[in-house]
């Protein structure tokens, strides 16, 4: 008997390390360190739903809003490297957020794995339809002679939102005052509301509201104009030129995670970004693909945080 339990023990073993090599066998969680309807929650479902199809498990949506990234961020870094914790990665959690802050909960480079760059996407500054502000030089001239600093929204504190304002303060010679909220939706209410003059955000968290009628664009910040919102004019030609902030998300997943893992994302969501329907569905939310290789968004990310380190101690900005 006991010969028998044995030999049926060897043989099962090669089928029971087959089952565990099946990736992913279980639901995989994509932490997403904002809230749900921002920019980077719309992208994030969109890809996880065509994901759960093609690797037949769930890629189940994980909100965790707060400190424009970091919250969410931080508890990505701390999950388990085992492939089924993957994150979003934002321009302000990833490129900006290692320049302004001298501490942070987590290491963009040590503490995580590039998988790959899936958009990019410029910041927008807009205000309410009702406000008095037409034009952008409109909103600059009442900003220079007010008296007193004028208020901006952003999503949150050291998000890509927060740093196009403060960086416009710099190259437009206008004073603001940085009023953080916890998400795309907060923000807008505020400013749509003309509690808030003004706000930057990304193109896909405003483009909806723009054409609803409840909000102007008064400028894109990118070298030229985007085909996705053609008649938004850029900084540049309304006299303020050298603004351009292009947001962008990307995924990582904690460091160590299996490097076969890590590809086997990357196969799969460049094959999924190869889809004209999503490629579509992409460009209908105001975003453009990006796609590519782990080592070419790794790089990427390297590229933005030295950026934005010059552009931080040139502003003289600093969060803490």
């Amino acid at each position: 008997m006991k010969a028998l339990a044995l030999a049926l023990l060897v043989a099962a073993s090669p089928l029971s390390m087959a089952a565990e090599d099946i990736y992913p066998s279980k639901p995989v969680r994509m932490i997403v360190p904002f809230a749900p309807g921002s920019s980077t929650d719309v992208l994030a479902r969109l890809l996880g739903d065509r994901l759960s199809r093609r690797m037949g498990q769930p890629f189940v949506i994980d909100n965790r809003p707060g400190a424009g990234g970091v919250i969410g961020t931080a508890v990505g870094a701390k999950s388990p490297a085992d492939g089924y914790t993957v994150i979003l990665a934002g321009s302000g959690p990833f490129g900006i957020n290692p320049a302004i802050y001298s501490k942070l909960a987590y290491d963009p480079l040590k503490d995580f794995s590039a998988i790959i760059n899936l958009i990019s996407t410029p910041q927008v500054l807009v205000t309410s339809a009702t406000s008095p502000y037409k034009t952008l030089q409109e909103f600059i001239t009442a900003a220079r002679s007010g008296g007193k600093s004028v208020d901006f929204a952003s999503i949150g504190p050291g998000s890509t939102s927060h740093m196009a304002g403060q960086y416009f303060q710099s190259v437009a010679k206008v004073e603001m005052n940085h009023i953080p909220f916890k998400g795309n939706a907060d923000a807008q209410m505020q400013v749509i509301g003309n509690r808030v003059p003004v706000m930057f955000d990304a193109l896909p968290g405003v483009k909806s509201s723009i054409a609803s009628g409840k909000l102007r664009a008064l400028a894109v910040a990118a070298p030229s104009r985007t085909s996705l919102a053609p008649d938004i004019p850029t900084f540049e030609e309304q006299g303020v030129p050298g603004l351009e902030v292009t947001g962008w998300i990307g995924l990582v997943a904690p460091a160590g995670t299996p490097t076969g893992v890590l590809d086997q994302l990357n196969k799969e969501i460049n094959a999924v970004m190869a889809q004209p329907e999503f490629i579509d569905k992409l460009n209908q939310a105001a975003f453009t693909p990006v796609g590519g290789s782990r080592a070419e968004f790794d790089a990427y990310i390297r590229k933005e945080i030295a950026q934005w380190s010059r552009i931080a101690k040139e502003a003289k900005i600093q969060m803490d």
